[in-house]
């Protein structure tokens, strides 16, 4: 499909300035042609602004003048391009139905508006709502509660008991609800704990492929409104994810921690488990963090490279780095002592 400015302005608002052209397609600055919009956020990227063959740009206010192609001024462009992204690419409406290949189990409730796929498993007393997509090879355990216009992509797995949220986008593997990792020690082998809790997912949510969440050993695992996860996260048992954080991917979270809201993961950082995340705090890629962070801020925990054998040789520094220390004390106790003597 194809759009004007001033309609996408009409649509999403901002400040319309130059020609009223017709666009069809969202691309960078550096690979859009004629007929494509295209964006900048940062002022570093300005110069490529005179070289983009984009028949539009979508500019924040202090960069309205660097270009003279018709363009949409906006506080927040990268948003501003999302929704523009989304208006030229809709999403293609699954046929609303049961395939003659799906399972349904008994009294369950599925809206005449939903679209089940085939191959797909649904189990007993589930309630899917208006507008709900089940992607082809999905399983849907007993008693499970999905909101209105979630869709879940092929071969996602939900456990018993699990309740999904209104507006969810639940991408291909992802497993909801399946066991903690809990384990009682006893006289040297593990005896397993009983994972009774559940999986709240709130509204708008999104899970990325193969994520998982595991359900609560007794209470349960909360997943608040407009949390996004990338793909390959590990949310273990009894964590609770605070309203619109996003959690960037192989994310690993163990169980009983308890992140804020609008906090920022960035990717294979790890958070040990019944550490408590203030809102508002970034975690940085990579990090391990070991303790409870009280205040909002941004967190690092990360280790410069190195060739490996100049690692070695790093490693070995910090296995002494406690004698070295000490002896450092010796030496300064040693001239202080030297000092006082003059």
């Amino acid at each position: 499909m194809s759009i004007t400015l001033k309609a996408l302005v009409e649509k999403l608002g901002g400040e319309l300035i130059g020609n009223d052209v017709e666009v069809s397609r969202v691309a960078s600055v550096a690979n859009a042609e004629a007929g494509h919009i295209t964006f900048i956020t940062d002022s570093k990227y300005r110069k490529s602004l005179s070289d983009t063959k984009a028949s539009a740009v979508i500019l924040a206010e202090e960069n309205r003048a660097f270009s003279d192609l018709p363009r949409i001024v906006t506080d927040n462009p990268y948003a501003y391009f999302a929704k523009v992204s989304a208006l030229l690419n809709p999403q293609i409406n699954a046929v609303f139905g049961l395939h003659t290949s799906s399972i349904i189990g008994a009294e369950s409730k599925i809206s005449a508006t939903c679209a089940v796929g085939p191959n797909a498993v649904i189990g007993h007393q589930v309630s899917l709502a208006d507008g709900v997509v089940v992607g082809a090879g999905c399983f849907i355990g007993d008693n499970v509660t999905i909101g209105k216009n979630t869709k879940l992509q092929p071969n996602v797995t939900i456990y018993s008991d699990s309740l999904v949220g209104a507006n969810c986008n639940i991408a291909a593997g992802a497993v909801i609800g399946a066991d903690g990792f809990g384990y009682a020690n006893q006289d040297g082998t593990w005896v397993k704990i009983p994972q009774v809790g559940r999986v709240v997912i709130a509204d708008d949510v999104d899970v990325g492929a193969n994520t998982t969440i595991d359900r609560g050993a007794l209470d349960d695992t909360v997943i608040e409104k407009g949390v996004k996860l990338d793909n390959l996260i590990q949310i273990g048992h009894n964590c609770i994810i605070g309203a619109h954080t996003v959690i960037a991917g192989c994310v690993g979270i163990a169980g009983s921690a308890r992140i804020g809201k609008r906090c920022r993961i960035g990717g294979a950082a790890m958070i040990l488990g019944h550490l408590e995340i203030a809102d508002d705090v970034t975690v940085s890629p990579g990090s391990m963090i070991t303790r409870s962070l009280k205040k909002s801020d941004t967190y690092t925990a990360l280790m410069p490279f190195q060739r490996h054998e100049d690692w070695l040789k790093t490693a070995a520094s910090l296995r002494h780095l406690t004698e070295i220390n000490e002896k450092l004390k010796a030496l300064e106790n040693t001239l202080a002592a030297l000092k006082s003597k003059d």
